[in-house]
């Protein structure tokens, strides 16, 4: 890679204000940070970026698949529309 092409990328701490949780990952928003720090639980201090929704406070996330019935929905539709053949 090219010397000053790239931003750093480093150590960042996520922070949802709404649901009062926070997560550690690596991003390139390291350096865009107002200044903002926080001490994380390992004791080491990370520049923090506050979020409006995270996983924990978006009020549609489940984290769980759908299953479909789709043995019920064959017999509905035959029950409702006679069973042709």
């Amino acid at each position: 890679m090219r010397e000053g092409l790239h931003p750093e990328y480093g150590p960042v701490v996520f922070r949802d204000r709404a649901a009062d949780y926070a997560f550690l990952t690596r991003s390139t928003l390291s350096a865009t940070t107002s200044g903002k720090t926080i001490e994380w639980e390992d004791g080491h201090t990370y520049p923090v970026v506050d979020v409006e929704i995270s996983d924990v406070s978006h009020p549609f996330y489940t984290g769980t698949a759908r299953v479909l019935d789709t043995a019920g929905r064959v017999e509905r539709f035959e029950r409702r529309y006679g069973k042709k053949g």
